[in-house]
């Protein structure tokens, strides 16, 4: 009989604790509704600091890059002219042998060295490209005028190692200039504070995004320059009627980690009315958003028939230029083409070099 009513006893404890843990179990679940619907979850938040927006064609990333300091190896030299001497020389751009033709003055060399310019060629099919061909009389003309010529081959292109990428969408190009520059400024015969850039075609864009990533250019010259803003491309594309287009890009120039890969570049040719160019992804990469970093003066040339680059991109750069107050000299011309060429071309080089002795600070 005990044994019965000890049983009923225990049963009876656990109807009363059951009971009570479901009581309680529901009165939290209310409890808890309550509280959703009065205070919603908040994302979890991150004491990371704000990172730099690293698309490898974005300013503020190029900025942030530390290029080590380099040299020249000279492989051969070249015949004289009169006026001065010619070098075949390579440098080191992320591991890349590249090449370069270099000229030197002949003349006395100034305290402090002389005045340099890294000269950068516009598009030509990579595999025609032969450092010693092409630019021949631009080359001249400034190296007749005392400045040391640096006239990059562009990775990819004759003897440069590494892979020809184009300059709109990647940044390997750049990274040839700014190593460039290192090089220059450990020769003996190169004054590291007069050191500028000339650019034509595709290396308008390049010019521009160089004197953005670094102070340390002094002055900029472009010829016949495109793509400024990426709307600019948008709204006036690039008819190449004097170069042959190069073939349908290869896996790995379009895999490669210089070139920017984002979905919205596509765009560009595709569907450009469904691209808002005040969204971060593309200030970040404009040339004309990021105008607050140009120190360096500017001088741009552009013939009115140009049927390669449209003048239009260098008359949108001007108003932007001249919106934030920058430095610079804009010229057109009724004729000469995509090269301004002759008559127009000798007065192109005579204002060009007038600029970089102004701006480069020679004798």
């Amino acid at each position: 009989m005990r044994n019965i009513l000890w049983g009923i006893l225990i049963f009876l404890i656990g109807i009363v604790v059951v009971g009570t843990f479901y009581f309680n179990s529901r009165q939290n679940l209310y409890l808890s509704t309550q509280n959703l619907d009065q205070n919603p979850p908040q994302p979890l938040k991150t004491s990371s600091p704000a990172s730099i927006f690293n698309s490898p064609i974005g300013i503020k990333y190029l900025r942030s890059l530390k290029v080590p300091e380099g040299e020249f190896t000279i492989h051969e030299k070249l015949l004289d002219t009169f006026n001065y001497e010619r070098y075949l020389v390579s440098f080191q751009s992320e591991g890349y042998k590249i090449y370069a033709l270099m000229t030197v003055p002949k003349t006395e060399m100034p305290a402090g060295g002389f005045p340099a310019i890294i000269f950068n060629h516009g598009y030509i099919p990579p595999t025609q490209y032969q450092t010693l061909e092409r630019y021949t009389a631009y080359v001249d003309y400034l190296a007749r005028n005392g400045f040391v010529v640096l006239k990059i081959d562009m990775r990819g292109h004759g003897k440069s190692e590494g892979v020809a990428t184009g300059t709109y969408f990647s940044n390997a190009y750049n990274l040839d200039v700014l190593n460039a520059l290192q090089a220059l400024k450990n020769d003996k015969r190169v004054n590291p504070e007069r050191i500028g850039l000339w650019g034509h075609s595709m290396s308008g864009n390049l010019v521009l995004r160089s004197l953005l990533i670094s102070n340390e250019f002094k002055a900029g010259v472009i010829w016949a320059g495109a793509v400024y803003s990426y709307q600019d491309f948008a709204k006036y594309g690039i008819s190449d009627s004097s170069f042959v287009r190069r073939p349908a890009m290869s896996k790995e120039v379009l895999e490669s980690p210089d070139r920017e890969k984002s979905p919205e570049v596509s765009k560009i040719r595709e569907n450009p009315s469904e691209i808002n160019f005040e969204s971060e992804f593309w200030r970040e990469i404009s040339l004309t958003k990021n105008l607050e970093y140009l120190k360096a003066p500017i001088q741009i040339h552009h013939a009115v028939n140009d049927e390669t680059v449209n003048i239009g991109y260098s008359r949108d750069l001007s108003r932007e230029l001249e919106k934030s107050g920058k430095s610079f000299e804009f010229y057109e011309y009724p004729g000469g083409g995509h090269n301004l060429n002759s008559p127009y071309f000798e007065q192109a080089m005579q204002r060009t070099v007038e600029f970089f002795r102004n701006n480069l600070k020679t004798e």
